[in-house]
């Protein structure tokens, strides 16, 4: 499996190029993001070191790295959040995650994009979609929810563990 565009309604999830990372890191730029996960947003400089190792694999063999930039397809297409994929299990399984920028959110990309990556990730075999998202944070479980996920009651990290079993299997 690797990472390749996917077109959705308003939305292309490209593969993630170092080249991303100046227009993302003022996507990503806000505090607010980090709300739920800690941390502080990365300059240009930053977040192009980090996609440098993400673009350069997983250095665990059994583990597969699929990053991709979501780019508004409509008007001037800009980039306006991340979607990733850690896949693992052989490729049965796949954690996933999501990023919109503040300046885009509650237009629906998050759900558009993550339903878009579940559909590719079972169409190349994944059996088994996983997200962790934190217990507070409503609009990440509602993303969840909207891709098909279900809670699981389980935790890890504190967060909390959403599946989603391809269906059939």
């Amino acid at each position: 499996m690797r990472a390749e565009v996917v077109r959705t309604a308003r939305l292309e999830l490209v593969p993630l190029e170092t080249g991303h990372a100046g227009e993302m890191a003022g996507v990503l730029a806000d505090p607010a993001l980090h709300a739920f996960i800690g941390g502080a947003p990365l300059g240009a400089a930053e977040l192009r070191e980090r996609y440098e190792r993400w673009v350069g694999g997983s250095p665990d063999p059994g583990v597969l790295w699929c990053n991709w930039v979501l780019r508004v397809r409509e008007g001037r297409p800009r980039l306006v959040g991340t979607v990733q994929a850690t896949v693992t299990g052989g490729g049965a399984v796949a954690e996933v995650a999501w990023v919109i920028g503040v300046a885009w959110q509650g237009r629906g990309f998050a759900a558009e994009a993550a339903r878009g990556l579940v559909a590719l990730l079972e169409r190349r075999g994944v059996t088994t979609v996983l997200a962790h998202i934190h217990p507070e944070h409503r609009a990440s479980a509602a993303v969840a929810r909207a891709a098909g996920l279900a809670p699981t009651g389980e935790t890890a990290d504190g967060e909390a563990v959403w599946r989603r079993t391809a269906p059939g299997r």
